[in-house]
């Protein structure tokens, strides 16, 4: 970089070939796993790729070398390259649409949780340095005729380039693509302009228009008890955050990580699956009345959940102790945590999940009296494990295994702190649990009570090298998808419901998932309305109220595989 004026077109080639240089180490890191750069042949596969990364960068960057758009947009992608290499470097996460989702809905509290030395050190090596020399390099433009022939036609010869270069290493370039489609995502900054172009592109998707309505015929039908009479039900919705199936000692897991669960004899679905690997993909998703497939090619945006059982007559609450509901609970009443009271349990611009329940009941004191009197579903939305500061999430008397890692930087953590501090967070969600049963034990009377517990999704801790969450679905392991899902029932709940104990704990194993929790939950509540499908209630299987399913003969006939009329 000189004083003296420089053409556009070099600075592309310069900025480009620092980006491919400082940008990829994750990707050669990824090749060189796979056993792709071994040998001569391998090293002459890296160098090629390498020369692809650097002519397929500069000739996007070539459309946009013109004085208004050159700088800004080098100096942007500066910044990107360097912070999407230190979030694939440290934590294994891949940049694409899913994930840029997360980051823009990522609040105060959860960016200042990822900030550390290294990043701020990444930071300013790899961008602040050279956005400052790009941004003071003088550069000679020419006249605008000049640019409209030599801009493309760089950009032609650098796609030529490119072309040649993908058929001399295409036999193992295919072949590495096809076999590890992660590859894809490691290719640092085109990831991210890819990502940001496909998320542009998902309003376009959906048919353009108003919230298309839901559940409009819903109805409550209260069940009578043989020998009683119905009494309205409360249902706690707990939405785990990044919990793993697999880390509850109630699910098998070797350490004792909810003794308070296993007391109190709830049930668990252990073989439960999400539908996104992050809050963002998984909240909308688990509410709509669509299976994963048919949310993800919707032809058009709907109400949820919430507003069926609103509609139906039920007073609804979302209580939120994370970054907010994802727009899920934009229709019904809904509160965030009062993080300036004054309670231990809030601290530092933020609380622990227990100040939830504390302030529950002033929150309840608000709904329509009219509508809690045939029935409430109180939605409480967990900070739960959230990373990557783990150790945050317990208060001190629920750390039970220790040391622990209270680092963010997860990679420089010794595992089995990482693990502890991990297990300590899911201690806590036992606790809080616990706690949350307690109060529908003693509140309110005259109402029959149950708790419904499911994460969003789950968490990696360093396997593969993968830490934190938001792989792409397809080829995220399964620890960021395998989920609990944990029910509590008064036994008045249990009765109200004809739910036979013996026959839910025999379906421990059978598979359930983030499909079947808007049909659950209507099921649960006793909501009558076309849209229900009681194939995908989770408990509909062991329910014992013949005029119960007599109320849906076409449904309840399907789930018992026969033919109904007019099927």
């Amino acid at each position: 970089m000189m004083r003296r004026p420089m053409s556009p077109l070099w600075l592309v080639l310069a900025a480009s070939l620092w980006m491919t240089l400082v940008g990829n180490g994750a990707l050669w890191q990824r090749l060189s796993a796979l056993n792709l750069l071994a040998g001569g042949r391998g090293l002459a596969f890296g160098a090629a790729l390498w020369l692809a990364i650097w002519a397929l960068l500069a000739a996007l960057l070539g459309l946009f070398a013109w004085r208004p758009t050159l700088k800004p947009l080098l100096v942007l992608l500066l910044f990107s390259t360097a912070l999407a290499r230190h979030f694939m470097d440290s934590y294994g996460v891949l940049i694409d649409p899913g994930m840029l989702v997360n980051a823009m809905q990522t609040d105060w509290r959860e960016a200042g949780a990822l900030l550390n030395w290294q990043l701020l050190a990444g930071v300013l090596v790899l961008a602040v340095l050279p956005a400052w020399l790009v941004w003071r390099q003088p550069v000679a433009y020419g006249g605008m005729g000049r640019q409209l022939w030599r801009n493309p036609a760089f950009s032609l010869a650098a796609l030529l380039a490119l072309a040649a270069l993908v058929l001399a290493m295409f036999q193992p370039l295919a072949s590495a693509s096809r076999n590890n489609k992660d590859l894809r995502y490691l290719v640092n900054p085109v990831s991210s302009v890819v990502s940001v172009v496909r998320l542009a592109a998902r309003p376009f998707q959906h048919k353009a228009g108003p919230l298309q309505p839901l559940g409009e015929d819903a109805r409550l039908g209260l069940s009578t008890p043989a020998g009683g009479t119905a009494r309205p039900r409360l249902l706690l919705l707990v939405l785990g955050e990044t919990a793993r199936s697999d880390h509850f000692g109630l699910n098998g897991y070797a350490r004792p990580t909810s003794p308070t669960l296993a007391r109190e004899n709830v049930l668990s679905f252990r073989n439960a699956w999400s539908c996104g690997t992050s809050t963002a993909e998984s909240l909308p998703c688990m509410f709509s009345h669509l299976p994963r497939e048919e949310y993800l090619r919707r032809d058009g945006n709907y109400e949820n959940l919430l507003d069926v059982l609103q509609r139906a007559g039920l007073a609804v609450l979302w209580l939120d102790n994370q970054s907010g509901c994802k727009g899920v609970c934009d229709r019904v009443p809904n509160a965030a945590t009062d993080q300036s009271a004054r309670s231990p349990l809030c601290s530092g611009g933020e609380c622990l999940d227990g100040a939830m329940l504390e302030q529950l009941e002033a929150r309840l004191a608000t709904l329509d009296p009219a509508r809690r009197a045939r029935g409430t579903v109180v939605v409480l939305h967990q900070m739960g494990s959230h990373g990557p500061a783990y150790a945050k999430r317990s208060p001190a008397s629920a750390k039970r295994f220790l040391p622990e890692c209270t680092s963010n930087a997860l990679q420089d953590c010794d595992p089995q702190q990482l693990r502890n501090a991990y297990d300590n967070s899911i201690a806590y969600t036992d606790q809080f649990l616990g706690e949350a049963i307690a109060w529908l034990r003693r509140n309110p009377t005259g109402t029959d009570n149950a708790l419904m517990y499911v994460s969003d999704h789950g968490e990696s801790l360093g396997e593969n090298n993968l830490y934190l969450h938001g792989m792409p679905y397809a080829i995220a392991p399964d620890v960021q998808k395998h989920v609990p899902w944990i029910t509590w029932l008064s036994p008045g709940f249990a009765q109200a419901t004809a739910l036979s104990d013996s026959c839910l704990r025999g379906r421990a194993d059978a598979k359930v998932s983030h499909d079947d929790y808007f049909h659950s939950v209507l099921g649960l509540m006793d909501v009558s309305t076309r849209i229900y499908r009681i194939a995908q209630d989770a408990y509909a299987p062991c329910r014992q109220d013949a005029t119960w399913a007599g109320r849906l003969p076409r449904q309840a006939a399907a789930l018992a595989g026969a033919p109904t009329a007019g099927s």
